[in-house]
């Protein structure tokens, strides 16, 4: 769970990532037959409310991983 902080006050609702890889990269994992711009949105956003600035967003439903592998950079 990703808490939410806004104007010093802590929100009591928050965003569940899938994954943070040493307190640095947001992973957020999908298993869907195309990637769209709101997985893309999603990830952007927690990199946002999080003040991280590395995700990927990883899709299994490929022939090859690497294939279904996105970075971004907040």
């Amino acid at each position: 769970m990703l808490p939410v902080y806004y104007d010093g006050i802590n929100i009591d609702l928050g965003y569940r990532i899938d994954l943070l890889v040493e307190e640095t990269v947001i992973v957020e994992l999908k298993a869907v037959e195309k990637r769209t711009p709101i997985h893309e949105a999603q990830l952007l956003s927690y990199l946002k409310l999080s003040g991280k600035r590395l995700g990927l967003l990883i899709n299994f439903n490929v022939l090859r991983l690497k294939d279904g592998i996105k970075r971004m950079i907040n």
